[in-house]
């Protein structure tokens, strides 16, 4: 089979996807596929010497199983309205690319920037082939949860025209959790066309690392046994991580408990800077570290944090949980309680849920964890079974297959 990746972002580029995809061309080249991928040229996380090196490369040959066809396209800034005329000209690019493809025989797209599906549904059917969606983030709900936008919105109209047209013509849908599901579901996707399958960790490479042999304490100046509070993600408007930095105020204190944060996004320099400035010695705050050190960052914590502001919970389900249960690491989160996290985290018994945005509440759970109240062993034998990672991108192929792709229909 022949697979057409139209892709907004693609290696040496680091996005929460790539890595994923870079997995399942792997496998799906193994088993005698070959994949061609449309993209432009690398912007976000790599350097100018990095971008001036793609700019010469239009086409790539990765092996004899994978091309890559590159477009110019600007560079991504921080200003929105930058990074939407970005958004809008690699999509005229690979729609005017795609729909001169001859070769392929499934187009396949995941949906970021929100507009992607769209565009790759308007390439399958130019092309008169299946098109498969990856559904990562709901658009245009994730914009209202970072509070960018409300409901009944001008923006939310057109997102929703969006949505609907994408997954009007995508002939599969796979989305990353069952409230992803319900969530579509509610907007009209029939469920036949659903298939919910996790985003799949290699629980090979992430795997817990004894105290005492993690790099990190040296390299930080942490002492081993002060009981470690982890966070390690976005500070972003959705995540709501102030309770952390409220958390760590009341905690002062406590000389023998310590938070450390690894982060980026659009909070992280206000954060550093509050830090700085009311003076939170039990805080150390770093930028994220590279994919290759998750096992390291991870094992670090007695427990760790996963937060979202109040009401957003419910809009998905936060993948890094998977790499933290294949640490074995305890997880408190400040978290929408009616959310699907909570459930898996009280099914699996690998942590608790309290409310979002409420910092006395995670005080008492990270003292009552601590104390070792609970008792959490086995949370990485759990996780093998959710999301191994050859287990879910099998899954990936059973979609791929046209038999399946045609039942949708």
């Amino acid at each position: 089979m022949k697979f057409l990746f139209l892709d907004a972002y693609f290696e040496p580029e680091q996005t929460s996807f790539t890595h994923l995809e870079t997995d399942l061309i792997d496998y799906l080249t193994d088993v005698g596929n070959k994949i061609e991928i449309i993209c432009p040229t690398p912007t976000r996380g790599v350097t100018q010497e990095t971008r001036r090196k793609y700019k010469r490369k239009k086409r790539e040959i990765l092996s004899d199983s994978v091309s890559i066809i590159r477009f110019a396209a600007p560079a991504e800034g921080k200003n929105p309205l930058i990074r939407a005329f970005r958004y809008f000209w690699c999509n005229l690019k690979t729609l005017r690319i795609g729909k001169k493809y001859k070769y392929a025989d499934v187009v396949f797209s995941n949906s970021t920037p929100p507009t992607q599906g769209f565009i790759a549904a308007k390439v399958a059917k130019k092309l008169k082939i299946p098109f498969v969606y990856n559904l990562q983030d709901i658009f245009p709900d994730s914009l209202v949860n970072a509070g960018m936008t409300n409901k009944g919105s001008f923006l939310y109209k057109i997102g929703r025209k969006i949505e609907d047209y994408t997954y009007k013509n995508a002939d599969k849908i796979i989305v990353i959790s069952e409230s992803f599901k319900k969530n579509i579901m509610e907007k009209g996707v029939p469920e036949g066309k659903i298939e919910v399958i996790p985003n799949w960790i290699d629980t090979k490479k992430i795997k817990p690392i004894n105290r005492e042999d993690n790099p990190l304490f040296e390299e930080l100046g942490i002492d081993r046994k002060k009981f470690i509070v982890l966070y390690a993600g976005n500070f972003g408007a959705s995540q709501g991580t102030d309770v952390i930095i409220n958390a760590a105020k009341y905690l002062q204190g406590e000389p023998d408990i310590h938070f450390v944060l690894f982060g980026g996004g659009s909070e992280f320099e206000r954060t550093v800077k509050q830090i700085s400035e009311d003076n939170l010695t039990n805080i150390t705050i770093n930028p994220l570290l590279p994919p290759e050190r998750i096992s390291e960052v991870y094992s670090m914590g007695d427990v760790a944090i996963i937060t979202c502001r109040a009401g957003v919970g419910n809009a998905g389900m936060p993948s890094k949980t998977w790499s933290i249960m294949a640490c074995n690491t305890p997880i408190i989160a400040s978290f929408d309680t009616n959310s699907e996290l909570n459930k898996i985290l009280s099914y699996y018994q690998a942590g608790v849920c309290v409310p979002p945005e409420n910092a006395k509440a995670l005080v008492s759970e990270i003292k009552l964890q601590k104390d070792n109240i609970y008792a959490y062993h086995n949370i990485r034998e759990s996780i093998k079974k959710l999301c191994d990672k050859k287990t879910c991108i099998e899954k990936y192929e059973c979609v791929f297959s046209s038999q399946n792709i045609k039942k949708s229909k």
